[in-house]
């Protein structure tokens, strides 16, 4: 306990901290231009000095820490001349203008505080020190007072060391790395640096062009599963600004260029926002919300009743709250008296929620994010967090900087994050199976199991053990085409340096063995004991905002909301809905597409996933929503599905013109709220479902007023809810489980008991290789996955200024692989492979090895997934799009 005497009053402090910090926690604030609480202090401006009894001279209270019996004074006259003194010596070269237009920022408020006036300023500003090379980031180093906040957040949060010092006092110079420009620089665009700048040196775009936010709004951000917190800011009716919320327990105070910046789609020009319908063959018209929920209604029930239930499906949305998700299920199941209802976790995590399920009672992560910086190991297995989840990759780089945490990764291309990792098993794609058995081979052969766990919490070791003897790292080394040393090094690292932490993504799932890998994940943590702790887990990085949360409210044909299995769940569902539900197994995503090829599948009501556009293997695709007879897109642009096969069109409103809820990665439920009102005619999708619903004359089962109804109904059927109020999280989001009102929400799973009792078994693995293999013919390895820059089916980043930063998919070769075949960098090639074809330009780079490439897919005009092959997982049927043979051909050779 400190006890400290501060301007004459006692206070008392249990633990060590700087006098700051302390003075901030009581109410007292002192001023300051260099603190940001994301950051280490480095006592440069010199504004927060105080006085201590028994010191001759001011003390920097950010950079001294507490000592008991310490008598202080925060204000003394002396102390505020001496601020007085300092910030005019800082305003005498700084713009006026800058100090006269923009009066919020915090170096102005300061300044007026303490009494300065325009007369202070200065008048003229040099211009040459003005950089607008970069598309969302104003520069004007005019109107730095070398605080040094935008170098050191990019150090310390963000990790790539853009922001450069040059010379002292004076003479300092603070530039890019690129010695340049920002856009040259090595910047990705996170907007740190801008958010924590007190003086507008570097400044949003938006708010220079739009104008600077009138109202600010707490909501989620649309983008990744990680489901960072951002204040809103609008002018109007008009976005204008995102900032991250520094306190929020998700994303630190930090976001990546998607969640800061790429927020444009909402007011793009092509957003659809009128209903239309459209015959087969021909012209779209507009149409009144009245006439398209009609025939909206009116088609499927005219289809459930001639060819029955199962002739009609739903597909939820990932992008759409959980509220709207368990209203698409319910409609299916309540009005079309079916199971046949999925998701886009379809062809991304389902195999994650699926093997985790099986033997862990629970399809989700097993931890939570802070985690991150409490492992002593980080195992990435298929995953490129840096460009894909961002602020958890920052948060991964920093983990090894800062805290000297050890990293693994496994991936066949090496990502950003193998720069920081003390092993990278660089494996051949396919081959993930037979690495992870080749671990779980070495820790049980050279005794590294947690022997205590495994005979409390585990069952059918010996037969594991026994298993695995054959997956030695000689044999999985010819297999994967990684050395055997280093397989040992990597599993001496993750059983031994705990406690160990592994992370994955669609580079495990998005195989024909996808569950399986993540199985495989599952017995390393289990035989280790790297389960059920703080710093380890199994977690996978969801790939989109709302993926977690749309299959766990049920969109889903084997589950009901709360991820309970449809048999097991149905006495309290009808007990609540006062409905029958079906009992006939319904059609994944995949299934559907199979069955309306066949002729079984007549309608599709496809919410907010373009789906000929994401699916694997597109030719199959479209031959099967040609054999479709009702094709019913909702969403916010007339995307390629819409394009082609659409006859109803129901306009949403994007996640800023609505309330609800989002879960993120981590199991976390937190509100999203409605920014401004929803653009033109378009509507919340909860409410055209309802709507639909009640033109089917199932009115009674969806009489919900607001999203707040709708999952009070949620908790009701999913008891690990319950707890889960809007009023409780008003703030910041609960992780389930929660089961009641009292109930802080679990952070990590599993620490006494798995899902289905103490014990769980492992899983004996068989290694199958994938049926796609290189040949003579298509002699390159194909592997694709998303980019930075851009999101998916590029449906909201397309129409954003990141187009400028990455204006198109790139197909990423090796330099020995490009001279062989003659293609230099940025041309323009077809690649090819057994499936179709598609045209993108090359991207010359060592990442990828020899004989193996990657590409993004997110651009409709390329449309990648012409190439991608139609193998799927053997349990739920995710595509194969990592593992795809294929070839380059130049276009100029035609």
């Amino acid at each position: 306990m400190y006890k400290l005497t501060i301007n004459g009053e006692l206070h008392s402090f249990e633990r060590k901290t700087s006098i700051l910090k302390a003075l901030n926690s009581v109410g007292i604030e002192v001023p300051t231009l260099c603190h940001d609480a994301r950051l280490l202090d480095v006592g440069a401006c010199r504004l927060c000095v105080v006085k201590i009894a028994g010191s001759d001279r001011p003390i920097v209270s950010c950079e001294t820490d507490i000592i008991d019996g310490l008598e202080i004074e925060t204000h003394t006259a002396e102390i505020e001349e001496s601020r007085v003194m300092n910030l005019k010596m800082l305003a005498r070269r700084y713009p006026r203008s800058a100090f006269r237009n923009y009066p919020d920022k915090p170096f102005h408020q300061l300044a007026r505080k303490y009494g300065l006036t325009e007369e202070d300023f200065a008048a003229d500003v040099n211009g040459s020190k003005i950089d607008d090379s970069h598309p969302y980031i104003h520069v004007d180093m005019s109107r730095c007072v070398d605080c040094y906040r935008c170098v050191r957040i990019c150090d310390e949060v963000q990790g790539q060391y853009v922001w450069q010092v040059f010379d002292r006092g004076r003479k300092t110079k603070i530039t890019p790395n690129s010695g340049t420009t920002l856009r040259a620089s090595s910047c990705v665009s996170c907007g740190a640096c801008v958010d924590t700048c007190p003086t507008g040196a570097l400044e949003d775009k938006s708010i220079l062009e739009k104008g600077v936010a009138t109202d600010w709004t707490r909501s989620v951000c649309p983008y990744c599963g990680t489901g960072c917190e951002i204040d809103v800011g609008r002018r109007g009716q008009q976005i204008v600004q995102i900032k991250p919320v520094h306190a929020s327990p998700v994303n630190h105070g930090h976001l990546c260029v998607k969640g800061a910046y790429a927020f444009d789609f909402v007011h793009a020009d092509d957003r659809v926002t009128e209903p239309m319908l459209r015959e087969k063959g021909g012209e779209w018209r507009k149409v009144s919300w009245d006439e398209a929920i009609a025939f909206t209604a009116d088609k499927l029930k005219e289809i459930v009743g001639r060819d029955g239930p199962d002739a009609a499906a739903v597909l939820g949305s990932a992008r759409a709250t959980n509220e709207d998700n368990y209203l698409a299920q319910k409609f299916a199941r309540v009005c079309l008296e079916t199971n046949n209802v999925d998701n886009c976790a379809r062809v991304c995590h389902t195999p994650s929620a699926a093997a985790l399920k099986m033997m862990l009672g629970a399809g989700a992560a097993t931890n939570s994010f802070r985690d991150i910086e409490l492992a002593n190991t980080i195992m990435i297995c298929g995953a490129n967090p840096t460009e894909n989840h961002p602020v958890l990759g920052s948060r991964i780089k920093q983990a090894v900087r800062h805290h000297g945490a050890n990293l693994i990764v496994i991936d066949p291309r090496k990502i950003e994050l193998t720069r920081f990792a003390k092993i990278h098993l660089q494996l051949r794609p396919g081959t993930n199976i037979a690495m992870l058995n080749g671990l779980a081979n070495v820790i049980i052969e050279e005794g590294l199991v947690d022997e205590e766990f495994i005979k409390a919490r585990v069952t059918d070791y010996g037969k594991f053990a026994d298993f695995v003897r054959d997956y030695t790292p000689e044999r999985v080394s010819e297999i994967c085409d990684v050395p055997a040393d280093m397989i040992r090094k990597a599993t001496r690292m993750y059983a031994t340096a705990k406690p160990a932490m592994c992370v994955h993504g669609l580079g495990t799932t998005e195989h024909t063995q996808g569950t399986e890998g993540v199985m495989g994940l599952v017995n390393l943590a289990l035989i280790t004991g790297n389960l059920g702790k703080r710093g380890t887990g199994v977690n996978p990085l969801r790939g989109q905002n709302n993926v977690q949360g749309a299959a766990h409210m049920g969109c889903d044909p084997g589950i009901l909301t709360g991820s309970i299995a449809v048999e097991e769940g149905r006495p309290l569902f009808e007990s609540v809905w006062k409905a029958e539900i079906p009992s006939r197994k319904g059609f994944s995503q995949l299934q559907m597409m199979d069955a309306a090829r066949d002729g079984r599948l007549k309608a599709l009501w496809v919410i907010g996933y373009d789906v000929f556009l994401s699916n694997a293997n597109a030719k199959e695709t479209g031959a099967a929503f040609e054999n479709m007879e009702l094709v019913i897109v909702q969403d916010m642009f007339m995307n390629e599905t819409a394009r082609e096969f659409g006859n109803v069109f129901l306009p949403a409103g994007s996640s800023f013109e609505k309330d609800g809820t989002f879960m993120n990665g981590e199991r976390r439920v937190s509100r999203v709220r409605k920014v401004i009102e929803p653009i033109g005619n378009s509507r919340s999708d909860w409410e055209i479902i309802c709507d639909v619903a009640r033109a089917f004359g199932k009115g009674e089962y969806f009489d919900f007023e607001s999203p707040e109804e709708i999952w009070n109904e949620i908790r009701a059927v999913w008891p690990g809810s319950y707890g889960i109020t809007y009023g409780r999280i008003e703030d910041h989001g609960l992780q389930w489980n929660c089961p009641d009102v009292d109930h802080p929400g679990t952070e990590v799973l599993h620490g006494e008991r798995f899902g289905g009792g103490v014990q769980t078994s492992l899983r004996r693995l068989k290694f199958i290789p994938t049926k796609e293999v290189v040949d003579d013919d298509f002699p390159l390895l194909l592997n694709t996955g998303r980019t930075l820059y851009q999101f998916n089916a590029g449906t909201m980043t397309l129409r954003t200024k990141n187009r400028e930063l990455r204006p198109s998919d790139l197909l990423y070769v090796s330099p020995t692989d490009a001279g062989s075949l003659g293609i230099a960098d940025a041309e323009i090639v077809l690649l090819e492979s057994r499936y179709g074809s598609a045209e993108l330009p090359v991207k010359i780079n060592p990442a990828v090895r020899d004989g193996e490439l990657f590409a993004t897919f997110h651009n409709p005009e390329i449309f990648l997934n012409h190439v991608t092959s139609p193998n799927r997982d053997r349990f739920v049927h995710t595509p194969e799009y990592k593992v795809t043979a294929a070839r380059i051909k130049r276009i100029s050779d035609f």
